[in-house]
């Protein structure tokens, strides 16, 4: 039925097996990503990361999933602190004091999970001012993919688009 649609393999494939129990074979594959996103030449994931990071979002609805809301905090720099308070109408202090914490790297991350923020429809109360974390998040378009490997290991465990992202540059890059 693909090729007769013209669909490429891996569109095929994630609406069938690769989705399947993704979080599990996530987890269980941390080892062959670190290796592979440390052994790899980086110039070949920059060169396919921007189409796979776009199928990938053609296959996977945001709302339907919002672990990235549900699970972790993004960081509050102080860009977003500022527009953000502003948008609550408070003060950036009283913004802090009441929804955010310094983490162990000295960054500001909200108290709690799930987000505050977020909605029982999944949908962003603060979306459209949301910090620079959520609007570049899951970073698979960008070089992060590949400079910040733990940042990423992490990421394929609760995001479905990141390990889609590095399933398919597996797939498509030889082994050094």
């Amino acid at each position: 039925m693909c090729a007769k649609l013209r669909v490429s393999s891996f569109l095929c494939q994630m609406k069938k097996p690769l989705l399947v129990n993704w979080e599990k074979k996530a987890k269980e594959r941390q080892k062959l990503y670190k290796q592979f996103l440390q052994r790899v030449q980086k110039n070949q994931v920059l060169k396919r990361q921007g189409a796979f990071h776009e199928e990938a979002f053609n296959q996977v609805n945001c709302l339907s999933c919002a672990n990235c809301c549900k699970r972790y905090s993004p960081r509050f720099k102080t860009p977003d602190i500022k527009r953000i308070s502003k948008l609550l109408g408070m003060k950036a202090g009283q913004f802090i004091e009441n929804f955010l914490q310094e983490d162990q790297d000295g960054d500001f991350v909200l108290q709690q999970t799930p987000c505050p923020f977020l909605g029982n429809d999944n949908y962003c109360s603060i979306y459209e001012d949301r910090p620079s974390d959520c609007k570049r998040f899951p970073y698979t378009d960008e070089d992060v993919l590949v400079q910040r490997v733990p940042l990423t290991l992490k990421n394929t465990t609760f995001c479905p688009i990141t390990y889609l992202v590095i399933e398919r540059l597996m797939e498509t890059i030889p082994k050094p």
